[in-house]
């Protein structure tokens, strides 16, 4: 029997990630150093698996589209992609603590629609970042797509992926979407899972995972006691585009190999510290 795939659905965009090497200036130049890479978080988690994974998505019909399937399969996954509209662009400032702005430009990424069945079939594990419930076709197909694993004995997680977002599209809309889908899984960060309320949140069905920079990642498992898994020390952070996503790879990869959740929590701790002094969502080998 082969192993076990990974279906990752959202967003297959181009970043151009601009680090700072200096305060930005209004009004007149600024010194910075500028990198293309191919992001989205849903890809960034696609390309940085260590399992056979499927991405399901939408770019344009451009150059910039054929470009990021061309990369994004360079990395051994297999690229389900509908195309129309025009390929979406996520502008990144990374200041000198490493820390990010993004002005995001999905593009196409929001027009994916009637995911195919055969799309995902044979998945194992299907994962979702928020951003695909934000809005446009893509919400509906996500949420087929979410119902269709489920209903073949696959499981689920969700990345909550953005305060910003969250606020702007609604949180209780979110935290509805959670109840109603039941994932087995929800991922987010401290400032995420402080604007859900997950520390109190009543989720019967789902282990929710909240990380917390180079604090210990906590997870609260339902009926159980929360547990906390440390993060090991990293020398030096650069740009923290993509770590959130990574920490998703490494953890969803020991997920589907069977281990405990403590052990995936380390698994994405390690596969985190690859990126963190690479420009945007780039991993480094191991």
């Amino acid at each position: 029997m082969g192993r076990k795939v990974l279906g990752v659905l959202g967003d297959l965009v181009e970043d151009v990630v601009v680090w700072l090497r200096e305060p930005l200036r209004q009004a007149t130049d600024t010194d910075v150093e500028i990198h293309r890479v191919r992001g989205g978080s849903a890809a960034n988690v696609a390309a940085f698996a260590g399992c056979p994974t499927r991405f399901l998505g939408s770019v344009g019909a451009d150059f910039a589209g054929d470009a990021l399937v061309g990369e994004l399969s360079s990395h051994g996954v297999d690229v389900r992609v509908q195309r129309r509209g025009r390929t979406g662009t996520i502008v990144v400032l990374i200041d000198e603590r490493g820390e990010r702005a993004m002005l995001p430009d999905r593009g196409a990424s929001v027009l994916l629609d009637d995911v195919e069945p055969s799309w995902t079939d044979g998945l194992a594990h299907l994962h979702v970042p928020a951003y695909s419930f934000a809005g446009g076709a893509v919400r509906d197909a996500a949420i087929a797509a979410v119902g269709r694993v489920r209903s073949e004995g696959g499981s689920v997680s969700l990345d909550a992926s953005s305060t910003g977002m969250l606020r702007h599209h609604g949180v209780d809309r979110f935290l509805d979407l959670v109840a109603e889908l039941e994932p087995d899984l929800l991922l987010a960060n401290a400032a995420e899972a402080e604007l859900l309320g997950l520390h109190d949140a009543e989720l019967p069905k789902t282990t929710v995972v909240v990380k917390n920079g180079p604090d210990p990642t906590a997870v609260l498992t339902p009926g159980a006691a929360p547990h906390h898994v440390p993060v090991a020390p990293v020398e030096e952070v650069r740009d923290l585009t993509g770590a959130g996503d990574a920490f998703a790879a490494g953890f969803l990869t020991a997920l589907l190999e069977g281990a405990p959740v403590e052990t995936c929590c380390t698994n994405g701790h390690a596969f985190a510290a690859r990126v963190l002094n690479a420009p945007g969502a780039t991993m480094r080998p191991a």
